[in-house]
């Protein structure tokens, strides 16, 4: 699995932090997303894809590797 984030259509909601804070974290400055683990392991796979699904501003990408 790939994470990506635009920051661009971040609304600095948190969802995803509070879903996976293993995989995401927020800006101090601006309250942004960032993304901690681009590449998560399987393990945490459920929970990227609840934290995408959950984004109000539809920022996060998750997309599965061949």
């Amino acid at each position: 699995m790939k994470v990506t984030a635009d920051q661009s259509r971040c609304c600095s909601s948190g969802q995803c932090v509070l879903t996976a804070p293993s995989v995401f974290d927020q800006s101090d400055d601006d309250g942004l997303v960032q993304v901690l683990e681009h590449h998560p392991g399987p393990a945490l796979a459920a929970e990227v894809r609840l934290a995408a699904a959950l984004c109000p501003g539809q920022a996060i990408t998750a997309a599965e590797l061949p």
